[in-house]
């Protein structure tokens, strides 16, 4: 299964990646209920890095471990290296429109279990994507936008 979102903000296109490259800020854009707690990442991921963190959605706690792969200032993806899909992969690309704007694509691939708990689970998150990532895209344009950053 396959899903895309576009959006653009106003930020230049080295920012965008190094905000998105930083381990912190997926707590920061992950949207209420939902709650992110990274257990062990670096900083800032690079090219072979993992994030091993739990997301709770609501009271159903998913122990994931992600590596980050083929990082460069255009972008970059996450591979779920264990976690509750049979596959996730999610390439994150920033397009420089112009000095100060940005587009961000993420482009998510997903192969759900065949399990009885977290086939289900799979579903369910992958049904929600759209809403994920439509906040995601508020938070990202908000703190980019707002704070300062996208100069």
């Amino acid at each position: 299964m396959r899903f895309q979102h576009r959006f653009r903000v106003r930020a230049p296109q080295a920012r965008v990646a190094e905000f998105h490259t930083r381990s912190a800020s997926m707590a920061a854009i992950t949207p209420p209920p939902m709650i992110v707690r990274v257990h062990r990442a670096p900083s800032r991921m690079g090219s072979g890095d993992e994030m091993d963190f739990t997301l709770w959605a609501g009271p159903v706690p998913l122990h994931w471990v992600a590596r980050t792969e083929n990082v460069s200032p255009d972008g970059f993806t996450d591979r779920q290296v264990r976690g509750p899909f049979g596959q996730w992969v999610h390439r994150h690309s920033f397009v420089q429109v112009d000095e100060r704007t940005t587009d961000v694509l993420d482009e998510v691939t997903v192969e759900l279990r065949a399990h009885p708990l977290w086939g289900p689970v799979g579903l369910g998150m992958w049904l929600t994507l759209p809403l994920l990532f439509a906040f995601r895209a508020w938070k990202t344009k908000r703190i980019l936008e707002r704070s300062g950053l996208a100069r």
